[in-house]
């Protein structure tokens, strides 16, 4: 058995290959560079998944790191049947690492997104699924569990270039007080902070990892919170 490769960063390759394919987004483009996608995006981003994951239980012991495509790495190709752009292939790499029992997109994580000229790392859950939404916004109003929340996002709304995300109600739902300080908050379909940067050198270091983990450790409060009233996991 081939011994695994130790993370080294990405090259300068990786950027290109997704700066080109925003160009050229068509099948026989992609076709023709298969090896490139494999070689200077997939390996480096399962190694990357490796390295990160193992790095991420200091903040999460119980953090989910598989690399493979469908686990932690988001597939390539998008599934355009029920959406007007049909664009084949996604300009930028997704990379997820989580918590929880429920299916991975149920659950609270952390996201790396790379998307030249960007960088965006965040955590939280991307859209809560229906039958969770409810006990999400009891949590969100009761005084322990959403002052807690609270506390947590005066925090995260001091970083730089962090912002949150998950809003789409335009009413508060019935049955919960309007005037309530949290009831912002209840507009929510899903709750997560992310940074989003111009790329830094260290994408092309082994150092991205405590790279990264200094900025998932500032957001890891937030996915604390979700992981702990159980969101993901009933």
């Amino acid at each position: 058995m081939s011994k695994e490769l130790k993370f080294k960063g990405f090259s300068k390759e990786t950027v290109d290959f997704f700066y080109n394919l925003k160009r050229n987004n068509n099948k026989k483009w992609f076709d023709s560079r298969r090896k490139e996608y494999e070689t200077f995006v997939l390996q480096p981003a399962k190694e990357f998944v490796a390295a990160m994951g193992a790095k991420l239980k200091d903040i999460s012991p119980n953090i989910i790191a598989v690399p493979r495509v469908n686990k932690s790495l988001f597939r390539i190709s998008r599934d355009t049947r029920f959406i007007l752009e049909k664009s084949p292939y996604k300009t930028f790499m997704g990379i997820f690492f989580w918590e929880g029992s429920r299916p991975r997109m149920e659950c609270s994580g952390f996201y790396f997104h790379l998307e030249p000229p960007k960088l965006l790392l965040g955590a939280g859950i991307y859209r809560f699924p229906k039958r969770l939404l409810d006990r999400y916004r009891r949590m969100v109003v009761d005084p322990e569990y959403g002052g807690e929340l609270s506390d947590i996002l005066k925090k995260i709304s001091k970083i730089k270039d962090c912002e949150l995300g998950g809003k789409h109600y335009k009413r508060i739902p019935g049955g919960y007080d309007s005037s309530h300080p949290n009831a912002e908050l209840l507009l929510h379909n899903g709750l997560y902070a992310g940074c989003e940067i111009d790329i830094p050198d260290e994408l092309y270091y082994d150092r991205l990892i405590n790279y990264c983990w200094k900025r998932f450790y500032s957001l890891a409060p937030l996915h604390k919170w979700l992981v702990s009233i159980k969101i993901g996991e009933l």
